[in-house]
């Protein structure tokens, strides 16, 4: 029998280091891959996700469980379309997501051109999600994974139906507690590393990368007024990059309550507050739709929703728009709906797509 040649991108944590451990066990050809970046314009120290400690990492594993490691440079794909669309979307007076980008455009989609020109059948990550397969609708699906508190799929929402096929999720089927017992089976030194909680590419506070590389590329940072939902002015902002959706803290105002961002308002450039209750919306609209688990409705269907990875499923009603664009309406009002961020759609444990955040409060 021949054995199925995978690749595996590997980060020197955890994760991925069992994920390629368990494929060799499972008798695929297994050759892992370090996605490296260059250090980005703006950015004080090296990410941590390219460190010479996480490439090192990743190649011990790979010696230790007998596997050949490549470290291949995608600085300019980071660059061109993470990075650039971070600061512009900041810019915008909306909040990105760059994990979604990052899946989409680089590892689900460069990674798996380079995978293929290594004669691979198949791209694995070490991301907790599942892929499987409806006989009847002849049709890959994305699904969660076990472990409800580890689950990954809200990031995967866009990855494209043609390369389901050729995806594997090994730690799909095990939790977090699993994986790190396994790891100190194999007798790995990274079976404890903490895992990344931080964007990959950023070391400091965002803020500090935003005016930094801004400055080095010639944007200028706006101040404007900060009004609330009567238009009042009660301050001013110090530029509408800086602040987002539910922001409490640092807006420098004093008004007798607590208030909020509740609103970002780019053609003003301004900052609108309000209170608690004015963060809640029943409605959003959302763009740049991607379907991987049902095709584009053409009528309004019932399903769930998460308005952010962090964030309960909730029940909502799709109603399709124009220009492949959609309207969500949740049956209960969802606390700051916030534009850049991703909407994602299930039915039970099945990801039926996603897309990004354009408006809420229709």
């Amino acid at each position: 029998m021949i054995k199925k040649r995978v690749v595996v991108a590997m980060s020197g944590g955890v994760d991925s280091s069992v994920a390629a451990w368990l494929l060799k066990k499972q008798g695929y050809e297994v050759i892992g891959i370090t996605m490296c970046f260059n250090l980005p314009q703006g950015s004080r120290k090296r990410p941590s996700c390219c460190g010479i400690e996480s490439i090192e990492d990743a190649r011990r594993v790979a010696e230790k469980i007998g596997i050949s490691h490549y470290v291949l440079n995608f600085g300019k794909e980071l660059e061109s379309k993470i990075i650039d669309n971070f600061c512009s979307e900041y810019l915008k007076g909306r909040t990105p997501n760059p994990c979604v980008r990052c899946n989409q455009f680089l590892k689900f989609d460069l990674l798996l051109k380079k995978a293929r020109a290594f004669e691979a059948d198949f791209l694995a990550t070490g991301h907790y999600a599942r892929i499987g397969y409806r006989r009847k609708a002849k049709r890959y699906l994305l699904k969660k994974g076990k472990d409800g508190q580890k689950d990954q799929s809200y990031f995967l929402y866009n990855i494209r139906k043609d390369a389901l096929p050729h995806i594997l999720f090994p730690l799909g089927n095990h939790t977090k507690q699993q994986v790190r017992l396994m790891a100190k089976k194999i007798g790995i030194k990274v079976a404890d590393k903490p895992g990344s909680q931080e964007i990959c590419f950023i070391k400091e506070d965002y803020r500090d990368f935003l005016r930094s590389r801004l400055a080095k590329t010639g944007v200028k940072i706006k101040p404007g007024p900060i009004i609330d939902l009567k238009g009042k002015v009660l301050g001013t902002h110090k530029g509408i990059c800086f602040y987002t959706l539910g922001q409490r803290e640092g807006l420098g105002i004093a008004l007798g309550y607590r208030a909020y961002i509740v609103k970002i308002d780019k053609l003003k450039n301004a900052i609108v507050v309000g209170q608690e209750e004015d963060l809640y919306s029943k409605v959003l609209a959302a763009e740049s739709l991607s379907f991987i688990g049902m095709d584009f409705p053409r009528k309004p269907v019932s399903v769930k929703a998460k308005i952010r990875y962090n964030h309960k499923e909730a029940s909502c009603r799709l109603v399709p728009l124009k220009k492949n664009q959609i309207k969500v309406e949740f049956l209960e009002p969802q606390r700051a709906i916030t534009p850049g961020q991703s909407v994602v759609f299930y039915s039970k444990d099945t990801v039926l797509g996603g897309g990004l955040i354009k408006s809420a409060h229709l």
